[in-house]
């Protein structure tokens, strides 16, 4: 009888060998297999892109240790399936749990789960595509050993795709040419779960036959793009782009802008131009601030696929104008000396100074002096926390006022001035 199961499903691998494209995790001197070598087991993050062997892993894992399997959705489990799993563990003494979207954990099911995950009656290995530093909760994150997969590269594509046409268990029945399996490859964008799932379309569409690039056309098979708007692909992505654009490299900017536009994300989109606008072009051309956002107003007013107009613009107008990380260096610099040296306000400076002599209070009657006042807290006056990049003829301007303002403080003594002033 045939196996209605996916290609996938039907000739998973058994043996740490047959897992494609993780030797680093998986060869003699990779970390699962020394697991398996030693008998003993951690509870584990395993993370990386759909496709790339994260969840056969840990079954192989559960088999080689001879431990028992139980598996758990982080979405869609309840409080009951996870009592079901805890009376087992006690019944056993120990067992593997395979947390599918761990990062969607909840509290209430974190809370229940760790004191089992800590005292190691269950090993715990959750399954995530998001990147673990920034969707696993830290106090999972923690207890856990952080493994990544990869997408497969091509050799390992090609690997898992000859397996498959050969396994006894596969049920593929037709052959394909070297140029359709390339074409495979590349549709699948190293995700071998996408590429069984080709094959098991084809073998039903044309059974006993020989693949060729006018099959895969005739069923418009289409690639996989690498990422939607909720995995890591899809962060790399934006990233590329900010990077892009503060690189000046605007072929680039362009190219990441339209692999986001794919994944018609127009929310992220904003957020990471206007980012860039305030954190990259910054002072050098501050009104190109306010293009970014007249912009990104357009193209949510037209939607897609007008909006793509708009930010086209915007994306060329960002990665061509001059940069300047001034404002942002120089806030991170002041927050970085604040956590190692906090000192408090100045007493004068305070909304209601105790016990300062009335000479000594900040005069809010003289602004002709409040540019000769010193605002810093002792000790840290001579910290230059504002670095300007002289990066257009605007930050010239401030560099300019900068130095004039300066030498106005030089020339000045806080306590003679506030004395004067009465």
């Amino acid at each position: 009888m045939t196996n209605s199961k996916p290609l996938a499903v039907r000739i998973r691998p058994k043996h740490l060998n047959d897992v494609y494209g993780q030797e680093h995790l998986t060869s003699n001197t990779g970390l699962l297999q020394r697991f398996v070598t030693s008998g003993r087991l951690l509870s584990c993050i395993f993370f990386g892109p759909p496709g790339s062997g994260k969840t056969t892993a840990a079954a192989i894992l559960a088999n080689e240790l001879k431990l028992p399997l139980e598996t758990f959705n982080a979405v869609t489990g309840n409080k009951k399936d996870l009592d079901a799993i805890f009376a087992s563990a006690r019944l056993n003494g120990q067992l593997v749990l395979i947390v599918d979207e761990v990062h969607r954990l909840n509290k209430d099911k974190q809370d229940l789960l760790l004191p089992y995950v800590e005292d190691g009656s269950v090993l715990m290995i959750g399954l995530t595509s998001m990147n673990p530093y920034f969707a696993i909760n830290p106090a999972i994150r923690s207890r856990c050993i952080l493994c990544e997969f990869k997408a497969l590269n091509k050799v390992a594509m090609a690997k898992a795709i000859d397996r498959a046409l050969i396994h006894e268990d596969s049920q593929i029945e037709i052959k394909v040419s070297y140029e359709a399996k390339e074409a495979i490859i590349d549709s699948s964008n190293g995700d071998v779960r996408m590429a069984f799932n080709i094959l098991d379309a084809l073998n039903i569409a044309y059974p006993k036959q020989t693949i060729g690039l006018e099959q895969l056309k005739e069923l418009h098979i289409h690639g996989n793009l690498g990422f939607d708007r909720s995995d890591d692909g899809y962060y790399d992505a934006l990233s590329g782009l900010q990077k892009s654009i503060r690189g000046s490299e605007v072929d680039a900017a362009l190219y990441y802008l339209a692999r986001l536009i794919i994944a018609e994300d127009l929310d992220s989109i904003e957020r990471r131009l206007i980012v860039i606008a305030y954190e990259d072009i910054g002072l050098a051309n501050p009104p190109l601030v306010a293009r970014t956002l007249t912009a990104m107003d357009a193209a949510k007013r037209v939607g897609f696929p007008e909006a793509i107009y708009p930010l086209a613009v915007m994306v060329i107008d960002l990665a061509l104008s001059p940069k300047s990380r001034s404002a942002i260096n120089g806030l991170s610099k002041a927050m970085n000396e604040i956590k190692v040296h906090p000192l408090p306000v100045p007493e004068y400076l305070r909304l209601t100074p105790v016990g300062l002599a009335e000479m000594d209070r900040y005069d809010y009657d003289r602004d002709d002096l409040w540019n000769q006042i010193e605002y810093l807290p002792e000790g840290t006056q001579n910290i230059p926390f504002f670095t300007p990049q002289a990066s257009s003829p605007y930050e010239n301007t401030l560099i300019n006022n900068l130095s004039v303002l300066n030498k106005i403080k030089r020339t000045h003594n806080i306590r003679q001035l506030k004395r004067m002033s009465k």
